[in-house]
C-alpha cells in the first residue's frame, strides 16, 4: 500500500458514528443500547463521535458530557433529516429542530450539524414521493438550505454541512455539483460521504477538485461494487442494498482510500473524517471488530484522532 504523506493529514481528525454500529433510529429495540455503543467506540480506539439520530444518545448536556468524558470521547457533531423542498413550512420545522440539536452540540463544544435530504424510498423500497424535483421544489431546497445554514451560523455558531444521500433528490454527482452551485458558499458546506458518492456512480476526487473550498466535513465509507451492480440491475432501494452488505470495510471496496485521503490532505483544512459504515440491521457483536479493524487500517493511512 502506498501511503499518502502523513504530514498532509495532520489537520484531519478521525472519528466514528452510531451508524457504524447499525443505529438508524433514536429508539429501536434491535439496535445496540447507547451505553454499549459508547463503551465499544472507546474499546475500538476512537476519540471522536457523532450524535447519530437525535435522541439515541442522552440529550441532557450534563449527562452526555459525563458519559463521554469518562470514556475519553469527544463530540464532533450531529445529524438531522429535512425535506426543505416542501417549502416554507418545512423550513420553519427544520429551523426549530436544528436549534434544539444545535443547543446540545454547542454545550458539548461541537459545531457541525450534518443535514441530510429526505429520501424518496422507505425501508421496503416503496416510493414515497417522486424521484425528481420540480424547478420550484429545487429552489425551495437550495434557498431553504442556505437560509437554515445562516440561522444556525448566526444564532448558534453551528456550521451546516450538507450530506448527499442515495435515494434522495441530491444523490448523483451531477446533482451534488448543481446543489453546490445553487447554495450560498458562505454558509453551506458539503459533508462528503465517500460511500454514497461512489454508490451513486460519482467520483469523490472530482468533487473535491471542483469545489475544494466547500468540503467542510467527511464521512468515510466504502461500497462493494458487486452489490452496487446488483442494486442497479434489480432496481433495489438503498435500505435493501445495505441489508445485502453494500457498505464494506476498507480497503475491500471503493473508492480507494489512499488517493482519496491524499486529495483531502492537499486541502490543508481542518476536517473531521467520520467512519460511517451503514450496517442496519446487524447482529450486536458484529460492529466492534469491524470498527477496530477499520480504525487500525485508517491509522496506517496516516489518520489520527
Amino acid at each position: 500500500m502506498t501511503l499518502p504523506n502523513t504530514g498532509s493529514l495532520s489537520r484531519i481528525r478521525l472519528g466514528t458514528a452510531p451508524d457504524s454500529w447499525g443505529v438508524w433510529f433514536p429508539d429501536d429495540p434491535g439496535q445496540v443500547p447507547w451505553n454499549r455503543f459508547l463503551d465499544e467506540v472507546a474499546a475500538a480506539g476512537y476519540e471522536w463521535i457523532e450524535l447519530g439520530p437525535y435522541g439515541y444518545l442522552p440529550t441532557d448536556p450534563e449527562q452526555l458530557r459525563d458519559e463521554l468524558g469518562r470514556r475519553g470521547l469527544r463530540l464532533s457533531g450531529g445529524a438531522v433529516f429535512s425535506g426543505l423542498h416542501r417549502g416554507r413550512e418545512a423550513l420553519k420545522e427544520a429551523v426549530e429542530e436544528c436549534r434544539a440539536e444545535a443547543g446540545l452540540l454547542t454545550a458539548l463544544g461541537a459545531k457541525y450539524l450534518v443535514s441530510l435530504p429526505e429520501g424518496y424510498t422507505d425501508l421496503d423500497g416503496n416510493l414515497t414521493q417522486p424521484v425528481d424535483l420540480t424547478p420550484e421544489q429545487w429552489k425551495h431546497l437550495t434557498t431553504g438550505m442556505s437560509e437554515l445554514a445562516r440561522v444556525l451560523h448566526e444564532e448558534c455558531g453551528v456550521e451546516l454541512v450538507f450530506h448527499p444521500h442515495a435515494d434522495s433528490h441530491v444523490d448523483t454527482q451531477e446533482r451534488v455539483l448543481r446543489f453546490l452551485e445553487d447554495t450560498d458558499p458562505d454558509v453551506v458546506s458539503l459533508c462528503l460521504d465517500t460511500g454514497h458518492i461512489s454508490y451513486c456512480g460519482g467520483d469523490n476526487i472530482e468533487i473535491i477538485r471542483a469545489f475544494p473550498e466547500r468540503i467542510g466535513y467527511v464521512h468515510l465509507k466504502q461500497v462493494d461494487p458487486e452489490i452496487v451492480r446488483q442494486v442497479r440491475e434489480e432496481g433495489l432501494c438503498f435500505a435493501e442494498a445495505v441489508r445485502r452488505g453494500a457498505m464494506i470495510e476498507p480497503p475491500a471496496g471503493i473508492p480507494a482510500m489512499e488517493p482519496l485521503l491524499a486529495e483531502l490532505g492537499r486541502l490543508d483544512a481542518d476536517l473531521f473524517a467520520i467512519v460511517e459504515q451503514d450496517l442496519y440491521p446487524c447482529p450486536a457483536d458484529m460492529p466492534l471488530p469491524i470498527a477496530t479493524r477499520t480504525r487500525t487500517y485508517l491509522n496506517g493511512c496516516g489518520l489520527r484522532p
